[in-house]
């Protein structure tokens, strides 16, 4: 996990300049409805491509901006999400494995213990041990490894949850950015234009399944040129 922490740290998402702006603006058309044309950065004072925008921590403009990451201290765009989305699939990996491996050995100490084997007597009869008196017992015994499991449980099921919605918008050619302006504009403007208005802008810039993926895992290469 680290290397792919590393390369999305340390490559540069996509950073417009003077030098490569002109080739920026050709990539991607304008599609009038969240990215206009003749918009300029007043912070860069450079003319914004389509799917671009300005990173307020980074303070630089970012092509095909998705977000900035806390995680990796870094802006996630053109250049650096292919390195990005193996680094959540490999997270979300070694979160569940953790989560699997602390369960196997909570388990493990419940059955070494005679734990599931254990019944209580009310009344009128005995009962079987139940699994809320076997996770209280566990958590006593061992408070720190049941918080840990519970924590990784969690942990596995956020991050694949965000994994499988980067995964969508991989697939169908959408940024974080772009996904959040598009469902702020149909709520200012619904009821104003009919719902398929929306429905086809949604996926302007999809070129089917594969074209997708050949878009995130070779960029332009006007972006990889020396930064000026």
């Amino acid at each position: 996990m680290l290397p792919r922490m590393q390369f999305t740290d340390s490559v540069s998402p996509g950073t417009i300049t003077k030098s490569n702006l002109q080739q920026c603006v050709q990539v991607y058309s304008y599609d009038e409805v969240i990215f206009q044309r003749n918009l300029h950065c007043p912070t860069c004072n450079l003319e914004k491509p389509a799917r671009s925008k300005h990173c307020r921590v980074c303070n630089r403009c970012v092509q095909r901006f998705d977000h900035h990451c806390v995680w990796v201290n870094n802006c996630i765009g053109a250049l650096n999400i292919r390195y990005f989305l193996p680094y959540l699939f490999t997270l979300t990996s070694m979160a569940a494995y953790l989560a699997v491996l602390t369960a196997a050995f909570l388990l493990q100490v419940a059955l070494l213990s005679g734990l599931m084997l254990g019944s209580y007597m009310d009344e009128r009869q005995e009962w079987a041990e139940e699994i809320n008196f076997i996770v209280q017992h566990l958590f006593l015994t061992f408070p720190r490894i049941v918080f840990l499991e519970g924590f990784l449980l969690l942990l596995s099921l956020l991050v694949s949850g965000y994994t499988i919605f980067m995964s969508y918008l991989l697939l169908t050619n959408q940024t974080s950015n772009e996904w959040f302006k598009r469902r702020e504009e149909n709520s200012r403007q619904r009821g104003h234009l009919p719902y398929q208005h929306y429905s086809a802008s949604k996926f302007v810039y999809s070129k089917g399944i594969l074209g997708n993926l050949r878009e995130v895992f070779q960029p332009h290469t006007c972006l990889k040129k020396k930064e000026t």
